[in-house]
């Protein structure tokens, strides 16, 4: 059961972040770069956090996340490899263990794709009007999904 938390002190969910980088790789073989890449993913959630609150406690609640890869060419590995950098990047700054991430959307694309979304945030519109690489990443405590109808 996730641990009570004062909304002053809880995060500020949804998280949206936009990094404007092509992501690396977890078959990479080149060490440093994977771990630049999870820095960078880190950095940019402090970043978003820390103009939202100035003090912040993380909590055991289940969550979701969601990895939009707009890539400026067709996508040489698979969208799967981004994902587990990506994460591990947000330990420690949105959560404190991996394993409350309860469900995980990924989706690459390339250009000359058409996607529409049933729903836009000002911060997913901005990524998606942004010149690729740009990764956005939303990690939300809604649970909306767990319901069945």
């Amino acid at each position: 059961m996730a641990d009570e938390i004062d909304d002053a002190f809880a995060l500020p969910f949804p998280i949206e972040l936009i990094i404007q980088e092509t992501p690396r790789s977890l078959q990479s073989k080149n060490a440093k770069a994977k771990e630049d890449w999870k820095a960078m993913v880190r950095q940019v959630a402090k970043n978003f956090i820390d103009t939202h609150r100035e003090f912040t406690l993380l909590d055991d609640r289940p969550l979701a996340a969601k990895i939009l890869y707009f890539a400026p060419a067709p996508m040489e590995g698979d969208i799967d490899n981004i994902v587990k950098l990506i994460l591990d990047g947000m330990l420690k700054t949105v959560y404190l263990d991996d394993q409350v991430i309860e469900r995980i959307t990924a989706q690459k694309i390339e250009p000359g794709i058409v996607v529409e979304f049933a729903s836009i945030t000002d911060t997913l519109e901005q990524a998606a009007g942004t010149e690729p690489p740009v990764v956005y990443i939303r990690v939300d405590d809604d649970l909306s999904w767990r319901e069945v109808a």
